[in-house]
């Protein structure tokens, strides 16, 4: 989009970036997603380690994020560091993120929080996960105790970051073939529990865990709307731009195989965060790879930001509640290209507005290059490079482009 055709954003509109606990922080040993990465056998490409060691550098990230333009930064807390121990609340891991917090304000970002970002503290995990009934009550807790030191300087939060990831999951290895090697390392991950069970989030089978994940949704709901603060708290989902193609095609099954109950949860929330990256084709039978000669992204899927632009209508239509787009972006070596899909996921941002959708923020996914989960360090969706041994942070043209429109209030 040239710049003449741009036009101001809406008052208020957030301009962001996004990035996880986990996934930036380092050093998160508490946690399952740690244990399942360090275990034989395991289905992670690499060990997690040091990240971009986040818990040291929030500050040097912070800044970055505030000198490019930026006006918000969505940011995860970690459970297993809050609470490493069942019934065990850390004093100085509540005070670190909220020193993160102050350090959001003090720079004019305003800190959206997600309280879940697919970890649970190791202990959960070995006695049962959200498979268990009580699992969601101990989450509340955990929202509660969090929110109870932290919620005064809250913006925006959510609960899970997206919910129906395990509908992802389970469609995106419908064929079995990775089974196996789940079971196995999760077995060990039992083993070296202690335990006879080990339930890590990303894994976890879907019949037994949604139903306690709705529950853990909503009364997570409760206790960070108890305060203090009085922020937003909303329902992010990963949403996928189903496409039917031809007749008798399947699309509206594969949508709610993807979904399920999270768009009936989604209409109680207080805004849905978007979180979009390419378009699923369905035809008649089952899903149809991309078309013949299409770009695909580093991470294997095909490049079309315009998918935004359908889920964005989508959840207008569907689900009716404010929309933040709260992750959109893409994995690639060439900052060029990444600079073309952000043009083009804002210019379907502009025309949904102009159609009146309701639309509030785009936060891109992500900061920085950080640890892509079972894939490990190979993908690099960040605006600012990383470099892992020495973890010196170098903003892309792609950072300066989004920050320019950021600063300027244009989209």
């Amino acid at each position: 989009m040239s710049s003449a055709d741009r036009k101001l954003a809406p008052k208020d509109f957030l301009w962001g970036t996004a990035i996880s606990a986990h996934q930036s922080e380092g050093g998160n040993i508490g946690s399952d997603a740690w244990l399942c990465e360090n275990v034989q056998p395991t289905v992670y490409a690499e060990p997690s380690g040091d990240a971009c060691d986040s818990l040291n550098r929030y500050a040097e990230d912070i800044a970055i994020a505030a000198d490019l333009g930026f006006n918000c930064h969505r940011i995860g807390i970690e459970w297993a560091r809050i609470e490493p121990e069942e019934g065990r609340f850390s004093n100085a891991a509540l005070d670190h993120y909220r020193r993160v917090l102050e350090a959001c304000h003090a720079r004019g970002l305003k800190p959206m929080v997600t309280y879940n970002h697919f970890t649970v503290p190791r202990w959960f995990a070995a006695r049962g996960g959200f498979e268990v009934a009580d699992g969601p009550d101990l989450f509340a807790r955990f929202a509660e105790r969090a929110t109870a030191r932290l919620g005064d300087l809250i913006s925006h939060a959510t609960t899970f970051n997206e919910a129906n990831i395990q509908r992802l999951v389970a469609l995106m290895r419908r064929d079995g073939t990775t089974d196996g090697a789940i079971t196995a390392m999760l077995d060990a991950c039992a083993r070296a529990s202690g335990s006879d069970r080990f339930s890590s989030l990303l894994f976890a089978p879907l019949d037994k865990c949604e139903p306690n994940l709705l529950r853990a949704h909503a009364e997570a709901t409760a206790a960070m709307k108890a305060g203090p603060g009085t922020f937003p708290v909303g329902l992010t989902l990963t949403m996928q731009d189903v496409q039917g193609v031809g007749e008798n095609n399947q699309a509206e099954a594969l949508i709610q195989m993807l979904y399920g109950p999270w768009l009936e949860a989604a209409r109680t929330a207080d805004f849905l965060g978007v979180q979009t990256y390419t378009r699923v084709l369905m035809g008649a039978y089952d899903r149809l790879p991309p078309p013949e000669g299409a770009e695909l992204t580093a991470a294997g899927y095909e490049f079309y930001p315009q998918a935004l632009g359908g889920t964005i209508r989508f959840a207008h239509e569907r689900i009716g509640r404010p929309i933040y787009v709260t992750e959109s972006g893409i994995a690639t070596d060439d900052d060029t290209r990444r600079i073309a899909y952000i043009d083009a996921a804002l210019t379907e941002v502009r025309k949904c507005l102009d159609e009146g959708i309701d639309v509030h923020s785009y936060i891109c996914w992500s900061l920085l290059d950080n640890f892509e989960w079972t894939r490990g360090y190979g993908e690099r969706f960040g605006l600012v490079h990383v470099d892992y041994n020495t973890f010196a942070r170098t903003p892309k043209p792609s950072a300066r482009f989004l920050g320019d429109l950021a600063r300027r209030g244009v989209i």
